[in-house]
Order: structure tokens, then sequence, then C-alpha cells
């Protein structure tokens, strides 16, 4: 990256309150619009047109549902208090480099009620759901301990056989591809609903950009799909439903976005799962383009959190796994702190 041009990192807008982090507010757009473009003029921040080097920065569902305390599936780390603090550090990134960042994408979980992760899917011998966060296995299935609900049959257009049929389909290709067993998540980034919707001081942020950069943000929404689990941006967890039937497909707009850039950083929730997993997606696809390409991800480790749900669960142990192979495939592991220029390979 030899003709990035070397300029300090730029100061903090007065507007951003790193205590609000944990809070939902109504963005003033119209306000922070004049804002961002004063600031651009102020510190002679160009079109990100005109940027020589193109850095992209990927943020992967940086929703009130993983990220704040009073909502579904706050990602607290071991902490306990992970998303905030991850968030408030990534904010602070983003104003600090905001001259630098040429565009901002971001993933978008997004379910319905009725979803094969979610209670109302499955029952047992009395017609009771599983509670939240139970585990679901394939001996789960076979032995009936959890099986289809049939009432939901009709709203998914589908036959109740069909739905059992799937479910044991589903749970085996899970395990067969050496997948989490199927997790019954608390209802959560409900389509429409508060939990669905960016972090405010995120949202925030990256409107900012918007405006100061003149570049559009990237939207990717996943996980609408009720017969699957979309842990990843690239694609579902299972592609074809028990009859070789379709069930999703990938999608190419975190390659792309990756082709596009001289470099593409990456942060967001859960470090162990959504994060974990479109980045192990993404690093399958350069495997049979070109290997280097992994050199040029940087991933912002102090901006992601693993699941722990104490006395319940800790994936923290499975998310340093993953992130030790990106490692060794070539990606950066780089923290926010740190200036861009101090990255491992900048400017090489």
């Amino acid at each position: 990256m030899s003709n990035q041009i070397k300029v300090n990192e730029l100061p903090v807008p007065a507007h951003f309150d790193p205590d609000r982090v944990g809070q939902v507010w109504r963005v003033p757009y119209q306000q922070r619009a004049g804002e961002a473009q004063a600031w651009a003029k102020d510190h002679q921040i160009w079109p990100a047109s005109q940027d020589k080097l193109k850095i992209a920065l990927l943020l992967i569902d940086v929703q009130n549902t993983f990220c704040l305390p009073d909502f579904e599936l706050y990602v607290t780390g071991r902490s306990g208090s992970g998303a905030i603090d991850d968030n408030r550090r990534l904010a602070g990134f983003i104003y600090r480099n905001l001259h630098r960042i040429s565009k901002i994408s971001l993933t978008m979980d997004t379910h319905q009620a009725v979803q094969v992760f979610h209670a109302i899917y499955l029952v047992d011998d009395h017609g009771q759901h599983p509670d939240p966060l139970t585990m679901v296995s394939v001996e789960d299935i076979i032995s009936q301990r959890w099986r289809f609900n049939p009432a939901v049959a009709n709203s998914l257009n589908i036959s109740p056989e069909y739905g059992q049929e799937q479910l044991l389909h589903y749970t085996r290709q899970l395990q067969a591809n050496q997948k989490y067993d199927l997790t019954i998540w608390p209802y959560h980034a409900m389509l429409g609903g508060i939990g669905q919707a960016l972090v405010s001081a995120i949202e925030e942020a990256v409107f900012f950009h918007t405006i100061a950069r003149n570049s559009q943000a990237g939207f990717i929404v996943k996980g609408s799909n009720p017969f699957t689990e979309s842990y990843s941006a690239i694609g579902p967890e299972v592609l074809e439903d028990s009859r070789g039937n379709p069930l999703g497909e990938k999608t190419d707009q975190v390659l792309r976005l990756l082709l596009d850039s001289d470099a593409l950083i990456v942060a967001g929730q859960a470090k162990s799962h959504c994060v974990a997993w479109t980045i192990e997606d993404l690093l399958k696809e350069l495997q049979s383009i070109d290997q280097n390409l992994a050199r040029k991800i940087y991933l912002l480790e102090d901006c992601s959190s693993p699941v722990v749900i104490p006395d319940i669960v800790d994936y923290t142990e499975p998310a340093e796994a993953a992130y030790h192979r990106f490692a060794k495939a070539g990606m950066h592991l780089v923290r926010s702190t740190e200036t861009i220029d101090s990255w491992p390979d900048w400017g090489a």
C-alpha cells in the first residue's frame, strides 16, 4: 500500500458521547448531515471516489439485539460488557479514520418468528416448545425428543411430513459439516422490530461517514429463510433441503467488497458465530481464487466478542481458535486503538 497518503487520525466529533453507546436514540439526520459536510470542509476530507487506496469496513450484525443489555442476545463476552465496549471503540475508530475509510458495508441479521432456530418451530410429545438456548442434535430428532411443530406447516406452505423430514436432514447436515448443533435462540432480530435496528451510536457514525465522504453505505440482509440458520453473511448453514432443492444461495457481496478494495477491515458480533463463519466462508472462496488475498483482510480483535452465557455455554475458545486459523491463513489481527499505519503489512 505504498501509495497511501500519510494523514494523522482525525479528532472525534463533539456529538459522539462514548457513555451513550449502550442507549437507543433517534439519530438527528438533518443536523448530522450539516455537521458532516462542515467537518469534511474543515478537515479537507475529499469524496471517497478520489481515494488512491480503497479501504472497506465490513460491520457484521452491529444491531441492538446483539449489542445492548436490555435486548435478546446481548453478546457479553467474558467481561460482561463485551459488545458495548466493542462498539465504543468501533465508533471512535470510524470517526478517527473517516478520511481513510472509503466504504462501509453492514450485515443485518433479519428474522421472523417461525424459523428453525426459534422455539415455535419444535415441540415435544406434550406439545411443549424447547426453552431458549436448547441445543438440538441429530439424536434428539431421531428419538423424537424434539420434532417439527405441525401447527406451523401451513404458514410455511409445507406439509408436516416435509417439515419433519427437513428437520432431520438439517441437523444431520450440520453434524456432517462440523457446524454447531442447532441452537434454539430467543426470538431476536425480528423484522421491523427495534432489535433488528443498528446500534444508534454506530448508525450515527455510519451516516456521518456517508455524508462526509459522499459514500453510500451498503447493506447485506441475511437470515430470513425459515429452514436454515444464516450465521455467515456469505450463505446459509445448509444450502439444500432433504430433496436436493435449494434452501438459499451464496452471495458474492462480501467477496466483491474485498476484490474492489485494497484492504478490508472487519468487526462486529458475535466473534464466535456470525463474524467467524463469515470470515471462514470468505477464506474458502479465496482458496479457489487467490490465497494471497487473505493478506488484504484486517480483523479488529477489540471490536468483536464471543457468545458467553454463564453456566450454559462459553464460545471464547472456539472464537480464538478460529481467529488463529485466520491469522495463519494470512489475515491480520489488529486493534482499533492502534493507528492504521502501525498495522502489519500496512504500506507494504
